[in-house]
């Protein structure tokens, strides 16, 4: 969830054989959350941890703090999990849930159905992060954008990999823009199929950018697990800052998460 490639391309859409040929792979389930549960309960504490605080702005000069409160992140008894931003005065309060140290996984097929959030200043993404970062730090432990949105631009979503020599404004990205919709009023599944030496970006089943390590000008660090992160920031360099136009609360509505190899 850093910052975004200068010129990422745009794509709308993708080649029907291209798409039934990627779409084609025997995927099997290793991994889910359906977000089955009571109303006002935080989610299954054996699959999502929690990122608190406001650590500095998390290296994007964020505005809010993250809790664990269920006023920003629980069950809606519908099958979902809402995360909720929420504007207290001049303070901002928001979840970010993440599977590291719970489960991670090289390779394969992560995806999530989703509706976004949205308003200026709003930041919510379905990313990943290499299990190593305790250890190397960032951006050498590897990132992988699923799924990041402007919330000023409610149409278009971006998929990104940041490593080592290519991260933040020099990370490898591409956006992709819905005609006549948008990300907010209905759900999407954001998808990305990962192998050995290449991800593929998918949206609603359209793949929309494959990276190679061709494409990387710097070290392929995609060869180790990665957990997964849910959050939704509020301002940001890569999002800018909330206006009076900006409505709170703002929520992200998760209605599965699902892993496979």
């Amino acid at each position: 969830m850093a910052l975004l490639a200068a010129g990422a391309t745009l794509f709308t859409g993708c080649d029907e054989e291209e798409k039934q040929t990627v779409s084609s792979r025997n995927w099997q389930l290793v991994w889910s959350d359906e977000f089955e549960g009571t109303a006002g309960t935080l989610p299954d504490a054996s699959k999502w941890g929690y990122d608190l605080g406001n650590n500095g702005g998390w290296g994007n000069a964020e505005l809010q703090s993250y809790t664990n409160d269920p006023e920003n992140v629980s069950l809606d008894g519908n099958g979902n999990l809402v995360i909720t931003a929420k504007k207290a005065g001049s303070s901002y309060r928001s979840a970010r849930v993440k599977t590291q140290g719970k489960f991670s996984q090289a390779y394969g097929r992560f995806e999530a159905r989703l509706k976004t959030p949205y308003g200026p200043g709003i930041w919510p993404a379905f990313w990943m992060l290499g299990d190593n970062i305790g250890e190397v730090g960032w951006p050498n432990c590897g990132e992988i954008d699923i799924m990041e949105l402007k919330g000023q631009l409610p149409y278009v979503i971006n998929g990104t990999v940041h490593g080592p020599g290519y991260s933040a404004g020099n990370a490898i990205s591409s956006a992709y823009a819905l005609q006549n919709d948008r990300f907010d009023l209905d759900y999407h599944i954001f998808a990305v199929e990962w192998s050995e030496d290449h991800i593929d970006f998918f949206c609603d089943g359209y793949l929309y950018k494959r990276i190679t390590k061709s494409d990387v000008p710097g070290e392929w660090v995609y060869d180790q697990p990665f957990f997964m992160i849910l959050n939704v920031a509020v301002g940001g360099n890569y999002v800018g800052f909330p206006t009076d136009q900006t409505p709170f609360p703002q929520k992200m509505t998760i209605d599965y998460v699902r892993v496979y190899q």
